[in-house]
């Protein structure tokens, strides 16, 4: 039985003055509805690449991906991207950030009460009430991450793509938002696939964590299922036995592959 979204057989070339250059061979993974993918791997390998084709930016060469039963080919609501900078619109309101979300997916489907409401709660998910009426200016580089993210779960995606959302944040503002995320996975059992180079952070929030081998050619080495109990609590796991086996077995097979790169 085909699984929620399949990512099947994708290679991509890209065109270079010396030929095509092939970033990604024979790409395989599926994914259950409501399961919190991370993939992890070296600078270059090819992370991007994969969450830009399930998302509809990049055209595989060969391949492609199947979400419910039909083949992306292009963007769409049905698939969100957070990225590493929000992304808001400085000259709107954090409200009206969302806002223009939820009317591009939802205008002449709900009322305007029906809208207004669905702002809201999405702003409350991720904490953000009390700055609904602030411009991005003034408001912290966390807040406006949860204010991205607010607006990619307003659509409803079927799937949120998130591509390294909390590199550019300071260590405490990082743990804050992973542990809003868990809460939000969990009330709304959303299917999530992150791009990460942080490896506590993908043991932490993932189901199963996608290890990609160096490109060019990259392709998935290993995927591993993380099996740790939900909820998860970042200071219980700190010296779960589980938690730990998990954290080394990706340590290893990066620094393996960096020193086959290296040599």
């Amino acid at each position: 039985m085909d699984k929620y979204l399949n990512i099947d057989h994708v290679s991509i070339d890209f065109p270079t003055p010396n030929g095509p250059f092939r970033a990604l061979d024979n790409v395989n993974l599926k994914i259950d509805k409501g399961e919190f993918v991370s993939i992890i791997g070296h600078s270059g390998c090819g992370k991007s690449t994969v969450m830009n084709i399930v998302g509809g930016l990049y055209q595989a060469t060969e391949g492609g991906v199947i979400l419910e039963g039909r083949e992306v080919n292009d963007p769409g609501p049905d698939r969100a991207i957070v990225f590493q900078n929000h992304s808001l619109f400085p000259w709107l309101t954090c409200y009206q950030n969302v806002e223009l979300a939820v009317k591009s997916v939802f205008g002449g489907k709900r009322s305007k009460q029906e809208m207004k409401d669905w702002i809201e709660h999405n702003l409350s998910l991720v904490h953000m009430s009390h700055a609904m009426h602030k411009l991005p200016s003034e408001i912290s580089g966390g807040m406006k991450q949860r204010i991205g993210i607010a607006r990619a779960l307003s659509m409803e995606p079927k799937v949120l793509l998130m591509d390294e959302p909390f590199g550019a944040l300071d260590a405490l503002t990082r743990a804050h938002l992973q542990d809003s995320l868990m809460e939000i996975q969990a009330e709304l059992n959303n299917t999530v696939i992150m791009i990460t180079h942080d490896v506590d952070e993908a043991v932490l929030l993932s189901d199963k964590i996608v290890m990609m081998t160096n490109g060019p050619a990259a392709s998935i080495g290993e995927v591993m299922d993380v099996k740790l109990p939900r909820p998860r609590k970042r200071l219980e796991l700190a010296d779960n036995g589980d938690y730990n086996h998990y954290r080394s077995e990706v340590i290893h097979f990066l620094h393996a592959r960096h020193a086959r790169k290296v040599a």
